[in-house]
């Protein structure tokens, strides 16, 4: 922070991906009028100190909904069928001749039942792929969809505690803010079902990782797909070895058109902040 703070006190604007932007930079910088992030999560800008100078702060939302939306289904279908184990089984040398079912069983994805924590973009772009494969689509969100809306997706709105009892995937998609830490603990892992998968690729911090790993070693959960931890890029040191678990590094927007037009919204917020106009994505306006 004190190196950023050196390097951000003369400039007009940041422009940040991971950099933490905390109050000490924002108070060191005197002429800055924009922090523009590249991504959605702006848990790394302290945002009401910006607020308090004068400072707009803009995200970048709306264009890696597919990309993220692909990634949580690719977790779901790699978990449900243990794809990694398969390709693993294979490499060994362990599909043989003699042993052409001993790999074992995966579990059904099609006509299962998906819950969606947190029906913004991302989360109605999720269930929009899980028509095709004819899920029931249970969300939990402070604002329903449309009737409309929901009709098009097969989703119905629902109290956390019914969604996470009654899904076989559940999907966890909120922004991280202080009422959403630790949203997926011990007591919602407890209320879903044994052979249940938590799918989390939102923001680190919203699922309980110790509670996760745990749940993944009594069995509480069959499984989980990762694609962002607390404290990240370290990862909570109970979960490698949990054999159920599928990890990703938190790639959700990486694939080369994504980060393109991430990087042109994030460079279309600086230029017009920087002319005095309102940038099409202030987050603390």
């Amino acid at each position: 922070a004190a190196t950023l703070a050196r390097l951000a006190a003369d400039c007009d604007a940041i422009m940040t991906n991971w950099a933490k932007v905390p109050q000490a930079v924002i108070e060191a910088c005197k002429n800055c009028k924009i922090v523009s992030r590249l991504g959605i999560g702006i848990d790394n800008i302290d945002v009401a100190a910006a607020r308090s100078r004068g400072i707009t702060v803009t995200n970048t939302p709306g264009v890696m909904d597919d990309a993220v939306a692909d990634l949580v289904f690719g977790l779901i279908l790699g978990v449900a069928r243990r794809l990694p184990q398969a390709d693993a089984f294979v490499r060994a040398g362990q599909w043989t001749a003699d042993n052409l079912a001993g790999f074992g069983l995966g579990m059904d994805v099609s006509r299962k039942t998906l819950g969606i924590i947190g029906f913004g973009r991302i989360g109605r772009v999720i269930a929009r792929r899980a028509t095709g494969f004819e899920m029931r689509v249970l969300y939990c969100d402070a604002t329903p969809a449309s009737a409309e809306l929901e009709q098009e997706l097969h989703a119905s709105r629902v109290q956390l505690d019914t969604l996470l009892g009654d899904s076989d995937y559940v999907v966890v998609q909120v922004p991280y803010l202080p009422t959403t830490h630790h949203l997926i603990g011990a007591s919602q892992l407890g209320r879903m079902k044994n052979t249940a998968v938590l799918i989390h690729a939102g923001r680190g911090g919203v699922v309980d990782d110790a509670a996760l790993a745990a749940a993944l070693k009594t069995g509480t959960i069959a499984g989980a797909g990762i694609d962002c931890c607390e404290n990240e890029p370290s990862v909570h040191p109970d979960l490698p070895a949990c054999p159920n678990v599928l990890f990703t590094p938190h790639i959700g927007s990486a694939t080369p058109a994504t980060r393109m037009n991430m990087v042109s919204l994030a460079l279309r917020n600086l230029a017009v902040g920087l002319q005095g106009g309102i940038p099409p994505n202030v987050v603390n306006g």
